[in-house]
């Protein structure tokens, strides 16, 4: 059965009450990101095979692990994780733009 509007909202406020400091600023851009109008603009002939051609890639090459990303640029996952727990040197700055 759905919660209402209400107990959805109270369920949230509880879990951001627990959250630690070092991921409320993940939760906040998060956020951000799915109540900006700019996002529900409609995808372009240009972004469908831009999508299918990832896609394609994907399934013809599989995945990457994370490990391999980051040693692309020169960092393991130690520095990843060490990065994760420092604070947001620029914390107003948006994610996507």
């Amino acid at each position: 059965m759905a919660l209402d509007l209400q107990q959805e909202l109270k369920q949230a406020h509880a879990l951001l009450d627990l959250l630690p400091p070092a991921k409320l600023g993940a939760v906040r851009s998060l956020l951000e990101v799915m109540v900006d109008d700019e996002d529900d603009e409609e995808l372009t002939d240009e972004d469908r095979r831009a999508i299918k051609v990832g896609l394609d890639s994907l399934e013809k090459h599989g995945t990457v692990s994370m490990e391999e990303v980051l040693a692309d640029f020169g960092l393991t996952m130690a520095d990843f994780e060490k990065m994760a727990q420092e604070p947001d040197p620029h914390p107003t700055a948006k994610l996507n733009g």
